[in-house]
C-alpha cells in the first residue's frame, strides 16, 4: 500500500505534463509534413515568409519581394493563416 501514492503522482505528472506535450509535438509533425507552396508561415525564429518551394528538409521562404531564405523545414512553428492570427499581424497603416 505504500507504494500506492508514488503511482499516483506518477499518473498525475503523466496527465498534466507528459500527455500534452506528446500532443503538441504530434501537431507539430503534421503541420511540418503538411507544407506546400504558397502557404503562409512564421518560423520559430520569429520569421515570416509565404512557402515558394519545399525541398525534402529544406523550405524556402519568400520573405519579401525577389528575397528567398533557405530554412530548415522543422523550424516552421505555425502557419501564418490560420483563424485569429492574420488579423493580428496586418499593417495598420492604409496608403
Amino acid at each position: 500500500m505504500s507504494f500506492l501514492p508514488i503511482l499516483l503522482m506518477f499518473a498525475l505528472l503523466y496527465f498534466v505534463m507528459i500527455r500534452p506535450q506528446q500532443k503538441r509535438a504530434r501537431e507539430h509533425r503534421e503541420l511540418v509534413a503538411s507544407v506546400s507552396a504558397g502557404d503562409e508561415v512564421v518560423t520559430s525564429a520569429g520569421i515570416f515568409g509565404v512557402v515558394s518551394e519545399v525541398e525534402g528538409d529544406v523550405v524556402w521562404l519568400e520573405v519579401a519581394k525577389d528575397l528567398e531564405l533557405k530554412v530548415v523545414k522543422g523550424t516552421v512553428e505555425r502557419r501564418f493563416t490560420e483563424p485569429g492570427t492574420a488579423e493580428e499581424f496586418e499593417d495598420p497603416i492604409e496608403d
